[in-house]
């Protein structure tokens, strides 16, 4: 069963007023409802705030790392392990076909259902997943194969256990490593873009977002409670964190923005994933232009030229 936000009310109402039509086949009422969803979807979806970007983001129905996977690759052959320690679920590594084009896509996955859920995490990795990540990127730039990195995660996980293997090791050797691969890296944040965690997956040649998307140094809940010491104010520390994707695409933080189906990837999957398959396949092309010489140096420009600093 589709899952439905506050806003998302009215929009609810009008699809099932389309499908009580469908039932007693009264297509002339089914035209015209659909008229009257595609209205109310311009206007809801026209005007979101912040926070409600930041809840599409989260949505427990929009699309995951998985879901991309099994739509846009074909003959996927999933990678598991580090060759240290073990197998992170939350991190998931596949080598195989996008069109004619052989690709590693990497991505983190949050998992439904409670089991699910747990046994991925949440979407938060532990080092061995940012690890496992390193050796098939390593893997690919072996054989000249690109990289398409997926990200969506509330952060690296915090534990006791994570820390005591290096997180903050694991994702500052990821952040090294790959601004210096020889490949051509893509990045895409498709829902929840948390700190480092994020970050881990995030140095590329091009580093996009989709539409309903967030990326940020922090949680909004996380600001709020340290700012304010107040949970009431996540919609005052979301507008403030400037975490949507025209906001980053504003300070130069991004390179793209995605246009997702404007009534959210959650309920237009093949549509979004289409999407990500365009942008991944046309950026290859482009890359695979330059020599790498080039395409490192771009990389690196693109990298410094991230902030500013005064003397």
């Amino acid at each position: 069963m589709a899952t439905y936000l506050d806003f998302e009310k009215k929009i609810e109402k009008i699809q099932e007023e389309i499908i009580s039509a469908h039932a007693i086949a009264n297509m002339e009422a089914v035209a015209k409802y659909q008229q009257d969803l595609e209205k109310e979807v311009n206007k809801t979806f026209g005007s979101l705030t912040d926070f409600q970007k930041l809840q599409l983001a989260r949505h427990p129905d929009r699309p995951y790392a998985l879901d991309y996977i099994k739509i846009i690759m074909e003959d996927a052959y999933e990678i598991h392990g580090d060759r240290a320690f073990r197998d992170d679920p939350a991190i998931v590594c596949y080598l195989g076909w996008i069109d004619d084009q052989k690709t590693m896509v990497i991505g983190e996955q949050k998992g439904r259902g409670v089991k699910n859920k747990i046994k991925r995490n949440f979407g938060m990795p532990n080092p061995e997943g940012y690890r496992k990540a390193l050796r098939a990127v390593r893997m690919a730039e072996k054989f000249d194969i690109p990289v398409l990195m997926l990200i969506d995660t509330p952060g690296a996980y915090p534990g006791l256990g994570a820390e005591e293997r290096g997180q903050s090791e694991a994702i500052a050797k990821n952040l090294f490593e790959f601004a210096s691969m020889k490949v051509p890296m893509v990045s895409i944040v498709i829902g929840e873009g948390g700190s480092g965690g994020a970050l881990a997956i995030g140095v590329a040649d091009k580093l996009a977002m989709m539409r309903y998307s967030v990326f940020s140094v922090i949680s909004p809940e996380g600001c709020s409670a340290i700012l304010w010491n107040d949970p009431s104010k996540v919609e005052t520390a979301t507008k403030a964190l400037k975490i949507t994707p025209s906001d980053l695409l504003e300070h130069k933080l991004i390179d793209d923005v995605l246009d997702e189906p404007l009534i959210g990837a959650h309920r237009d999957k093949q549509g979004a994933a289409e999407v990500v398959k365009k942008y991944f396949l046309d950026n290859v092309k482009v890359l695979r232009t330059l020599s790498i010489d080039e395409m490192l140096n771009q990389r690196y420009d693109r990298l410094t030229a991230i902030g500013a600093y005064t003397e």
